[in-house]
């Protein structure tokens, strides 16, 4: 399953698509073309079970990739470490073909796991449960995230 998110800016606001609605046609390649038609930014989201391979035929047409770490569904669930292959594997293809895609991951991220997504080519992190808890503030859980960077970094 692919989601589709675009946005472009007139103005002082951001307008997503033609009145806030999402272009979605049953095919990948015409569902970008349309976005692409509006002037926006495309993006993909594919899940812990999609194979990067799967994008090899549309990478010139994305601007950011997600990869969900989890399955869909819930917060708090558990990095799938499976998912580090296929980061790699997006990063390498953005590269070979001098695209500066955003590659985003989504999922389980938090102060052991966010160093292991970043190395594997990450530029951009979802930290969901590891920043909005009710045990502690946001501020910590940002603390703690960037300590665990730093943690790794020192290695």
């Amino acid at each position: 399953i692919y989601f589709f998110f675009f946005k472009r800016k007139t103005g002082n606001r951001s307008q997503f698509g033609s009145g806030g609605r999402g272009i979605v046609y049953p095919n990948l390649h015409r569902t970008l073309q349309a976005i692409r038609s509006l002037g926006c930014a495309a993006g993909v989201a594919i899940n812990p079970h999609t194979p990067a391979v799967a994008l090899s035929e549309i990478l010139h047409m994305v601007d950011l990739i997600l990869v969900m770490t989890v399955n869909p569904g819930f917060g708090g669930q558990a990095f799938l470490p499976e998912t580090l292959p296929k980061i790699r594997q997006l990063r390498a293809m953005c590269d070979a073909a001098g695209r500066d895609t955003d590659i985003v991951v989504d999922g389980g991220i938090n102060e052991e796991t966010a160093a292991s997504a970043i190395e594997a080519g990450a530029n951009v992190l979802v930290a969901g449960t590891a920043v909005f808890s009710e045990r502690f503030s946001v501020a910590d859980g940002l603390a703690r995230l960037r300590a665990g960077l730093e943690k790794q970094k020192s290695r």
